[in-house]
């Protein structure tokens, strides 16, 4: 008799009642179980037909990744639903999954039991890894064990036809949570908050995995100011689809990303200008769908059809999930339920692409996602200090923690250690074989990565900031060699200098940099990130030109600067210096603003200007590309409106021309680093690597940011203790 052992996303997804209702189906008899990395089912009857058959009817959110199929002795009459067992945890965990139609109907159907209940879910949606406290995904080891289950939900969640047989997170208004009005007693307490966001008041919202502060469009401006994020853009949550069409274009894809079951936050380019005051000075808008039961109930109850929804939390600190936390954000009325949120989770920002998608940012709804890696070591890995993600590796795969935010304070640092620490729980590891860090010395990750190695009693291994993103590109694609456009705003440099745009060669755990940009003076380190205009003055300062922004005073202390100061590679500092110089944005309120403002003239423009980036030992002369610009144009008298454009054409396809002739590319070329989200950039790129006959290598599942960096230092870290790099 047939044994049959089944690898992929099994647990928490109704993968066992699916067994169980094809077995029967089938008129087959034997049993299944889960051992916590995987699913055995025992049959007898022919195992082809059964895996045919089940592939046939897999759950919305379930996956089989390999089937083996081995003997076993004569299975017990009838099929049974084995409880789980502890075995080695290496079963991807269910993400956090979107409310199912079934659901959503049940949610308005008059008379039903759940009508109007905001948690309502079953087998097939829901909130998973928000929830989860431990393995196997049991109700015991997640935060519906505070509720213990009534007579009804009990009945449903043992009965193996039901779809919420086994469904660890399903509860009805009599036995699960419950949202509550902070300070107003009322039987309707989304009903009361909906009635205040439609009059102008900001609320906060406990969801799944956060907090989200929200208020109608019209208010955005009331809402920055309050939040101090005055040019930051904010996602916007929509009534449906339809509403949707009426602020962004939505093309096919994009349509698929929004109604997918992670529904993230989709990037999309705006339609004139609406909702403009989202996302200023910005030609896309994020918009999500809503993905919960409150969601929905709060959209029928409001007159608006869109609602700002933006992470709420202190300046520097990670979302707000407790309820003394959320008490201490600056709004005017609370909707807070009483279910504990175990793990903080952001949601997810995707840019479409072609037929795929960049992750901003990969949360909510696709972590976890364990990810193929080229070596088998157990390690942890704490990424950068931006857009921080950590991760572990077990059993030859990567798996990410979700979304961390910029490590700059303690909050931060502890939640990072937290999830490192949650997933190893999760997956069974005691302690890895190494912890992999940036070298930055001053990063606090970096901090977070030596203490941990400290408490376990294991080595940390240093791999370099833009060589853990091209290890990350080469991995996510499978390759042990790969030629990278390595392009960002900050990194520190093996020469200890900020390096940010780089031509590196990388071979399984070894990098070469075989080009980089031009180097330019950074007068003040972070100042001048903050501040384009100081990138500005040092360019005109070189080139001999007059510039508008500093005092006498200012300049002569700006100069002194320049000998001593350190120097910088980085493209992001080149597209924030242009961004200035052209008139666009000279003060950067947020991580990426003068690039990010300037990516939509970019889309706009033509190359009308023949500007020419030499390039001489793999160095791209970025200095002379501003002497070009500066015959046509200077920070003194930014060009006319409708020459803006073009000339921000004309020089990023001159510089990225230069980066080509740079990496002299034979076969493939790969691009990675914040800037790889600028989609006007990857289009001159993917031109001019499609006129020489070089495959363009881009992220698809990895963040391209600093969010994929874990990855790239698992993979390279990974190399490096097996001894196979070089």
């Amino acid at each position: 008799m047939p044994r049959i052992i089944i690898h992929g996303i099994v647990q928490g997804v109704g993968f066992r009642p699916t067994v169980y209702r094809v077995a029967r189906q089938l008129g087959m008899k034997g049993h299944v179980l889960n051992t916590g990395s995987n699913v055995e089912i025992v049959i007898d009857g022919d195992a082809d037909i059964f895996i045919d058959s089940l592939r046939k009817a897999l759950p919305p959110l379930a996956r089989m990744d390999d089937c083996q199929v081995e003997k076993c002795p004569v299975p017990i009459e009838g099929f049974l639903i084995i409880p789980s067992s502890k075995g080695q945890r290496s079963s991807p965990l269910p993400p956090d999954a979107g409310i199912c139609p079934d659901c959503l109907e049940e949610l308005f159907r008059p008379g039903n039991k759940r009508q109007y209940y905001p948690f309502i879910n079953c087998t097939n949606c829901g909130a998973r890894f928000s929830v989860i406290a431990d393995l196997p995904y049991d109700r015991p080891n997640t935060s519906m064990d505070d509720f213990p289950m009534c007579k009804t939900c009990a009945g449903e969640y043992s009965d193996p036809l039901d779809r919420r047989f086994h469904a660890q997170t399903t509860s009805c208004p009599d036995c699960g949570p419950h949202y509550r009005l902070e300070g107003v007693p009322t039987n309707d307490p989304v009903g009361m908050f909906a009635m205040a966001i439609d009059a102008g008041k900001i609320g906060a919202v406990k969801g799944w995995g956060g907090t989200h502060i929200i208020c109608i469009p019209s208010k955005v401006g009331y809402l920055r100011e309050r939040f101090n994020r005055s040019q930051k853009p904010l996602a916007v949550m929509v009534r449906n689809l339809e509403t949707a069409r009426k602020y962004a274009h939505i093309s096919e894809h994009g349509e698929k990303l929004l109604n997918s079951t992670a529904r993230p936050i989709v990037l999309l380019d705006r339609i004139g200008t609406a909702l403009e005051d989202t996302a200023p000075g910005l030609d896309r808008i994020g918009i999500y769908l809503p993905y919960n039961g409150l969601h929905h109930l709060l959209f029928s109850k409001l007159d608006t059809d869109a609602l700002i929804m933006t992470s709420g939390n202190l300046p520097g600190e990670p979302m707000a999930v407790t309820d003394e936390e959320i008490m201490k954000l600056a709004a005017d009325v609370f909707l807070i339920h009483n279910r504990r949120i175990i793990n903080r989770t952001d949601d997810s920002v995707i840019i479409p692409y072609l037929d795929e998608q960049f992750f901003v940012r990969k949360s909510r709804g696709y972590v976890p996602d364990p990810m193929p890696l080229p070596h088998g070591r157990t390690l942890v890995a704490v990424g950068a200090d931006m857009n921080n993600t950590g991760g572990i590796s077990v059993n030859g795969k990567a798996i990410l923690t979700q979304h961390i935010g910029d490590i700059g304070r303690y909050e931060t640092s502890q939640f990072l250690e937290n999830a490192i620490k949650h997933l190893m729980r999760l997956y069974g590891i005691e302690k890895p074989d190494a912890v992999i860090t940036d070298m930055h010395p001053r990063y606090s990750s970096r901090n977070v990565g030596k203490r941990l190695a400290e408490e376990w009693c294991v080595p940390t291994v240093e791999i370099q900031h833009h060589a853990a993103h091209a290890f990350a590109l080469a991995a996510e694609h499978g390759l042990d060699e790969l030629t990278v456009l390595a392009c960002d705003g900050t990194g520190y440099g093996t020469d200890g200098q900020v390096w940010g745009g780089e031509v590196l060669s990388v071979r399984k755990g070894s990098f070469t940099r075989t080009g980089h940009l031009g180097y330019i003076p950074l007068l003040g380190g972070d100042k001048a990130v903050e501040d384009p205009r100081r990138t500005v003055f040092a360019i005109s300062d070189i080139l001999g030109l007059e510039q508008p922004y500093f005092s006498e005073t200012e300049q002569e202390t700006l100069h002194s600067m320049m000998k001593s100061g350190i120097r910088t590679s980085s493209t992001g500092r080149v597209l924030d210096a242009l961004s200035c110089w052209l008139g666009i944005c000279d003060t950067m309120t947020y991580d990426g603003e003068p690039a990010m403002k300037l990516e939509p003239f970019i889309r706009k423009g033509r190359p009308a200007h023949e500007f020419h980036a030499t390039v001489k030992s793999g160095i791209v002369d970025t200095l002379g590309l501003f002497a070009q610009l500066a015959e046509v144009s200077s920070p003194e008298k930014h060009p006319e409106p409708g020459k803006t454009a073009d000339l921000a054409r004309s020089f990023v396809d001159a510089l990225f021309e230069g980066f080509v002739e740079a990496a002299e590319p034979t076969d493939a070329l790969g691009f990675t680093g914040g800037v790889s989200y600028n989609l006007a950039i990857n289009d001159i790129l993917s031109e001019i690597l499609d006129k020489i006959g070089v495959k363009f290598i881009i992220h698809r599942r990895v963040p391209n940011g600093d969010g994929g960096v874990s990855f790239g230092q698992l993979s390279g870290g990974g190399y490096y203790l097996s001894g196979s790099s070089g």
